[in-house]
């Protein structure tokens, strides 16, 4: 790739950017909680159900 594009494309993606309000902040935050706690539940949970089919035996 050509430097000097790759320096125009960042730049210009700055420019645009803009930084978040309040609310769209917090809406990201609970999403990206929500999915921790979610994929943590799921390991949770194999992890227990094969914890308990392995004592079980």
């Amino acid at each position: 790739m050509n430097p000097k594009q790759t320096l125009k494309n960042m730049s210009n993606t700055m420019k645009m950017a803009k930084k978040p309000d309040k609310d769209e902040y917090t809406q990201h935050l609970r999403l990206v909680i929500t999915g921790i706690l979610g994929v943590g539940a799921i390991g949770f949970t194999i992890q227990f159900v094969f914890s308990v089919v392995t004592f079980g035996r």
